[in-house]
C-alpha cells in the first residue's frame, strides 16, 4: 500500500506523514460538520487522533500543492448515523474552496478508494446532501437510498470488485 500518490504537483498522502496539517484538518472537520452539531474541536481532535493511531484502517488522507493543504477525506468504519450497518464509508470529503473545480475532490476519492481496495473491502459507502447528487453520480457513486435522516440525506454505493 502506498502512501502517497501524486499528479501534477498534488500529493496525497496519509495525514499520519504529515502531521503538521493536523491542526488544519481538525478545524476544517469542525467547521463543516461537527460545529453545527454542538461538538467541540477538542471532540474533532479526539477522534482524529484515534484515526491516526489506527494501523491502516480508518485512515485520513490530505490533498497537498506545493505543500500547502488543499483538501482530505476519511476512510471509517461508518459514517451514516442512520445506517451504522453499511461500511466502510468514504468521509469527510473536503476541498479548500480556492482550490474547487480542479480534480482535487476526485483525486481524494480516487485515492480513498485504492486504500479500500488495498485492504481487501468489495463496497463502500457514502451519505451526502441532496445538492450533491450529481457530483456524486458523476463520478460513479450509486444512489441507493434518499431522505434519510433529518437532513434528507442520500446514500451511496460504490463497489469495487472490478475497480481498478
Amino acid at each position: 500500500m502506498t502512501d502517497v500518490s501524486s499528479a501534477a504537483g498534488l500529493v496525497i498522502c496519509d495525514l499520519k506523514c504529515v502531521d503538521e496539517h493536523f491542526a488544519t484538518v481538525a478545524d476544517r472537520l469542525w467547521n463543516a460538520w461537527w460545529k453545527g452539531y454542538g461538538e467541540t474541536l477538542s471532540d474533532v481532535e479526539a477522534a482524529l487522533r484515534e484515526v491516526m493511531e489506527a494501523d491502516a484502517f480508518p485512515f485520513t488522507l490530505v490533498a497537498l500543492q506545493e505543500g500547502a493543504f488543499i483538501g482530505t477525506v476519511t476512510g471509517i468504519q461508518t459514517d451514516i448515523h442512520e445506517r451504522p450497518g453499511l461500511g466502510p464509508c468514504l468521509a469527510a470529503l473536503w476541498v479548500e474552496p480556492e482550490a474547487r473545480g480542479h480534480g482535487v475532490a476526485a483525486k481524494l476519492m480516487s485515492a480513498v478508494i485504492a486504500r479500500f481496495e488495498a485492504l481487501g473491502f468489495d463496497e463502500v459507502y457514502l451519505a451526502a446532501k441532496p445538492h450533491l447528487q450529481g457530483f456524486y453520480s458523476a463520478k460513479g457513486w450509486g444512489l441507493i437510498e434518499s431522505d434519510v435522516g433529518d437532513e434528507q440525506l442520500l446514500i451511496f454505493r460504490r463497489d469495487l470488485k472490478g475497480e481498478s
